[in-house]
């Protein structure tokens, strides 16, 4: 009787442990990974966006990733950036142009955007991260977010219909949109 009553009182303990071992490693998680979100609305008006003179004109469709290190609204749109450039890399040419006087690097995957120093008409931007996309004559198609909402996929994405609209040589005019989602003010001053 003594036995089964230790066994009981092991078994307990064995199970308070591990519950409370559970709920930590939630609490963890929760502190160190979820972030709460709260939804921003950004106007997002390309008027005075302009690609740099090398890059202006005719040629291949134009990407260019507006991104700001510190932002965390950044890693939920890097998936989808990776797939779009693999994807689409034939017809498109992708660049990124990361806040001025902020610090970082993108991501491996991300390595084969190719940098611009400047963009004419970024002083007007609201957020990051956003999207410009120049069609094949070179005229601002599509200025604005990825999404709407928290996350960013193929799923719930802007991006994909412009793109294909362009390569199949449709006219796109959405350079200036309201959108609601995970934005960081670009117009922030950085210390």
């Amino acid at each position: 009787m003594k036995r089964l009553t230790v066994k009981k009182i092991l078994i307990g303990i064995a199970i308070a442990l591990w519950l409370g071992s559970m709920l930590t490693g939630l609490w963890w998680y929760k502190t160190r990974f979820i972030r709460p979100f709260s939804e921003t609305t950004a106007v997002f008006s390309g008027q005075t966006l302009r690609l740099p003179e090398n890059i202006a004109g005719a040629g291949k469709i134009r990407f260019v990733h507006f991104w700001d290190p510190s932002c965390p609204c950044n890693v939920g749109n890097q998936q989808h950036l990776v797939e779009l450039i693999e994807h689409y890399a034939d017809e498109v040419d992708f660049y990124h142009l990361q806040k001025p006087g902020s610090h970082g690097q993108l991501p491996k995957a991300l390595s084969s955007l190719r940098h611009l120093s400047g963009l004419p008409g970024t002083e007007q931007l609201p957020a990051s991260p956003a999207v410009a996309i120049w069609n094949r004559v070179g005229e601002l198609s599509y200025f604005g977010p990825y999404s709407e909402g928290a996350v960013c996929n193929s799923s719930n994405s802007f991006i994909e219909p412009i793109l294909n609209a362009l390569i199949e040589n449709r006219p796109v005019a959405a350079a200036n949109t309201l959108a609601v989602g995970c934005f960081c003010d670009w117009n922030h001053k950085i210390k």
